[in-house]
């Protein structure tokens, strides 16, 4: 019998991303070390070079990021110390090392001008501090030509395990008779439990790369809240207002739907629709919409 696989999933124990893919590695027979700050500080070249050797993984899951998108604006070092110093890090400890390395990016590296969703091969152009950070952070690994390398963008993100912009909204609607949201940005929203399963796939599928994953279809902030609300059975009308309305310090793009054909056509996996992970999301993980 071989051995289990092993994966060092960065953020694991507390992340979003980290919590889902941590459980499905664990499922799928991975032998995983979920690490968090309390374990190690992941910036630490040294700390998470002994990590390594002492658990000897096949793979590296980045899953730790700066994602204050507004706050980044007036925090640039410290965005680009975790969305671009820390990839960088990893990615020459596991060209030295070779181990695998998964990454996650976003749709934020695009500037939102285009009116189909966008590829791979489309060029980047990130307008606030939190996209040209990360897109800094995907630059630096494929400077390093490694050879089992896979970057994952991804795209407004929802799941068990942490707040959420899902979450965070039907707390409101719980407590408010109506809702104010924007309608005129669109993108792909993406169950952090099928994003661990396609990266999974990935792995499986043993084809690095840089690639778009996340749910198939796409909706507004606006449309996301509404059948979020709708689905949880909440009694909260939800009011369409243009991103002028409602200014924040970063820029945001107006379309960063994501294509997946490149994901499906390396693994065979067809993405299913936001919305029937969103009914996961509100049915099973937060138990609500079945009374």
């Amino acid at each position: 019998m071989s051995a289990a696989r092993r994966a060092l999933v960065l953020g694991g124990a507390t992340g979003l991303v980290g919590q889902s893919l941590t459980r499905i590695l664990r499922e799928a027979g991975f032998d995983v070390l979920a690490a968090s700050r309390a374990d190690f500080n992941p910036a630490s070249k040294d700390a998470v070079e002994r990590a390594v050797d002492a658990f000897r993984p096949d793979f590296i899951c980045n899953t730790v990021a700066y994602t204050a998108v507004d706050l980044a604006e007036s925090e640039p070092d410290q965005a680009a110390a975790l969305n671009k110093a820390l990839p960088a890090m990893l990615g020459r400890l596991c060209r030295d090392k070779g181990v695998g390395l998964i990454h996650y990016s976003t749709d934020f590296v695009f500037d939102g001008k285009k009116n189909a969703p966008y590829l791979e091969t489309d060029q980047p152009n990130p307008r606030s501090v939190y996209g040209k950070t990360k897109l800094a952070g995907e630059r630096a690994l494929l400077e390093l030509a490694l050879g089992n390398l896979y970057i994952l963008r991804t795209a407004w993100l929802f799941g068990p395990g942490k707040n959420n912009f899902v979450s965070k909204i039907l707390g409101l609607a719980k407590e408010r008779p109506a809702l104010n949201v924007v309608h005129d940005q669109r993108g792909s929203p993406t169950y952090s439990a099928d994003l661990a399963r396609y990266t999974l796939a990935l792995i499986e599928a043993a084809s690095p790369g840089l690639y778009h994953v996340v749910n198939s279809g796409r909706a507004s902030w606006c449309e996301l809240t509404a059948e979020a609300v709708a689905v949880a059975g909440l009694d909260c009308r939800v009011e369409a207002i243009t991103t002028d309305k409602y200014p924040l310090p970063a820029k945001r793009p107006a379309y960063s739907v994501l294509d997946t054909a490149k994901f499906t056509a390396a693994t065979g996996v067809t993405p299913r629709p936001w919305v029937q992970a969103l009914r996961d999301y509100v049915y099973r993980d937060l138990n609500l919409g079945l009374e």
